[in-house]
């Protein structure tokens, strides 16, 4: 089949090269434009946009696809990708992780006589966590599931009809950065399985979205990073994992910015031992820190310009300082 893929991150370019080893002739690709990157902060491609230089699939990255946009300068790159879409010959539309909304009349272009359609990539089990972020926004809620579904566009904010779904397990591990490449894995095979069917001439089975049940996975902001250490450890415990790697959740040492990346519940130890924040000592793996309410074991921090260590590690670099050795607040 002719596809037409749109995308930026790694997250869709695992979907890209498993739809271009399936034999597909992937035609044209959409991603956004190359961004600032790495510390010198120099112009770099998108994952996708690699993916299709390597493979010579021409590439076009519109700031917009809004050719009502009043930026005129946008609004001529809108006019572009849309005569470019109206112009190349394709049997269905893929989209992944894109970061721009498709106007209906986009979608319209995929859906013409002979046409399949658009299909959608979405890391969660519709309709939980629309939006931006639903990876790290189903951690931090505490959800014990997830997984992918492949959506039949419409014009909505991932309200189209499932075509296909499965379901991944959140273990009490996962950071968003594990969970994000399950789910990577799980849906490139999914849509492979759907252009399959579609390819074999199958009639695929829609079905609507529930109108309940409905959340909406806002995207990660820096300003969430910060932990307050008065909070339950779940909660706590949850919110390291969701943010990691990105924005990484912080806690004031010192008058200095500690990240901490990694962390499990310590269910022996569920009384107040210390305040909020007290580290308590070395566990097995990491360093007890003590929340509002039950306690929880840091795996791995961050100090100020160094790189990511064990707990452990770093406690033993502390200790010696002030008692008792307590994360804080930061300061506003």
């Amino acid at each position: 089949m002719k596809i037409v893929f749109a995308g930026t991150p790694e997250f869709a370019a695992q979907a890209m090269r498993a739809i271009y080893d399936a034999g597909h002739n992937i035609v044209l690709a959409l991603t956004q434009p190359d961004r600032p990157a790495g510390r010198g902060m120099h112009l770099q491609a998108s994952p996708v946009k690699q993916f299709a230089i390597e493979k010579k699939i021409p590439v076009i990255q519109p700031e917009t696809l809004r050719r009502t946009s009043s930026d005129s300068h946008k609004k001529a790159q809108a006019e572009e990708a849309y005569q470019r879409l109206i112009q190349t010959d394709f049997d269905a539309m893929v989209v992944v992780a894109y970061g721009l909304i498709l106007p209906q009349e986009i979608l319209d272009i995929s859906e013409r006589p002979g046409r399949h359609g658009s299909f959608n990539i979405h890391a969660s089990l519709l309709p939980r966590w629309r939006g931006a972020a639903p990876i790290q926004r189903a951690i931090e809620a505490g959800d014990q599931k997830t997984g992918v579904c492949i959506m039949q566009m419409d014009a909505g904010l991932d309200t189209g009809s499932t075509v296909l779904i499965d379901v991944v397990e959140i273990t009490t591990s996962d950071t968003s950065a594990t969970l994000h490449d399950k789910l990577a894995a799980l849906g490139a095979k999914l849509i492979v399985n759907v252009l399959a069917q579609l390819d074999s001439g199958q009639t695929l089975t829609h079905t609507p979205q529930p109108a309940e049940n409905i959340t909406y996975a806002e995207k990660i902001l820096k300003s969430e990073a910060e932990i307050d250490w008065s909070l339950e450890a779940k909660t706590i415990d949850a919110q390291i994992r969701a943010f990691n790697p990105f924005p990484g959740s912080t806690s004031g040492f010192e008058g200095q910015t500690i990240k901490l990346w990694n962390s499990s519940l310590c269910p022996k130890l569920d009384h107040k031992k210390g305040k909020p924040g007290e580290v308590l000592g070395f566990g097995e793996r990491g360093i007890f820190v003590q929340c509002g309410a039950n306690v929880i074991e840091v795996l791995e921090v961050q100090k100020p310009g160094g790189k990511r260590i064990d707990a452990k590690t770093w406690l033993q670099t502390v200790e010696g300082t002030k008692q008792p050795i307590c994360f804080e607040a930061l300061p506003k």
